[in-house]
């Protein structure tokens, strides 16, 4: 008798008497597609594959087993009583193979973090700050997602998001987390040196534009009756407009929480004391149902202290260079 744990030939004969040769998992799925809609177009479309490729891998199948699933007639197609019969029991066997995917992902996905957010925040703020909440939490793989689309969270394998907007998401659990402003910032090399002393002083000199920050509400803030620029150059991505502005292209429109580490070093300084507020706020967004999962609140116990920290540190310097 085998020792327990070892292989014998018989558990080779055995396995070959329980699972003969099977069909082509992928013929096993055209097949119970076009049965389930009766058509071999639909099942196609359902699949991402052409109409030629179900009626191959059905053939094949057909073939491989020795008769007929579908009559055809003309361009209709109805399963036989034995197809019928057969695409009954093929269902019910993927079922239980994506059933036992699900499970064994979802074991997987208790483990692994996904946080999706603005591609300026994540390279800005969040990633130069994460290493932290990773240190703390070895037990978590984390996947950081840098997009401007919101999270359809009953669709994506998303666990937070961290986004700029106007909270207004329904169904969702959202926890407000930082209000911003806008100001003027350039390379302290711009234009030579010789940087503007006053607002009217950047008639003439290149604006930088961001996607959806428009520069006519600090115009008027600044008491300038000027038009929104047209030209010049436009960036999609805040963090991309403040790079063009630390490299000298031009005086940039940016949120403060963006601008401040680059103020810091010296890439970029402050133009003018007037600033305007930011009309959107970050948020932390989850859904509903998730936001008691283990790792959801470890990362928003991590996260809101170091909110928290950045807001005051953020209140004092702006006081010091608006004052």
């Amino acid at each position: 008798m085998a020792a327990k744990g070892s292989w014998h030939p018989d558990d080779a004969r055995s396995w070959r008497r329980e699972f003969p040769r099977l069909p082509a998992l992928a013929a096993l799925r055209a097949f119970e597609a076009a049965a389930r809609h009766e058509s071999f177009s639909r099942a196609a479309a359902e699949l991402f594959v052409t109409h030629g490729a179900v009626s191959h891998q059905i053939r094949a199948l057909e073939e491989e087993l020795g008769q007929p699933l579908f009559e055809r007639r003309g361009k209709r197609v109805t399963l036989t009583t034995n197809g019928r019969v057969y695409a009954e029991r093929v269902r019910d066997a993927l079922l239980q193979i994506a059933d036992a995917t699900r499970v064994l992902q979802a074991g997987n996905r208790d483990k692994r973090l996904t946080i999706s957010t603005m591609p300026s925040f994540a390279a800005r703020w969040l990633t130069p700050r994460i290493g932290s909440f990773i240190e703390r939490h070895p037990e978590l793989d984390v996947e950081l997602l840098s997009s401007n689309s919101l999270v359809d969270f009953a669709n994506e394998e998303v666990d937070i998001a961290l986004r700029m907007g106007s909270g207004d998401y329904p169904g969702l659990y959202v926890e407000r987390l930082l209000d911003d402003v806008f100001f003027p910032v350039c390379s302290p090399d711009f234009n030579g040196g010789r940087l503007p002393e006053l607002p009217q002083h950047m008639a003439g000199m290149p604006l930088l534009r961001g996607e959806g920050d428009p520069w006519k509400p600090w115009f008027e803030a600044a008491g300038l009756d000027w038009p929104e620029p047209r030209k010049g150059l436009l960036l999609q991505d805040s963090s991309l407009l403040l790079q063009a502005a630390a490299e000298g292209q031009g005086v940039a429109l940016i949120r403060s929480s963006l601008a401040y580490n680059d103020l810091l070093s010296g890439r970029v300084v402050r133009l003018f004391d007037v600033s305007i507020d930011c009309p959107w706020l970050l948020y932390f967004v989850c859904a509903a149902d998730s936001l008691d999962l283990p790792k959801v609140q470890a990362f928003r116990q991590w996260l809101l202290p170091e909110m928290e920290r950045f807001r005051a540190i953020l209140s004092q310097w702006s006081a010091r260079t608006s004052g």
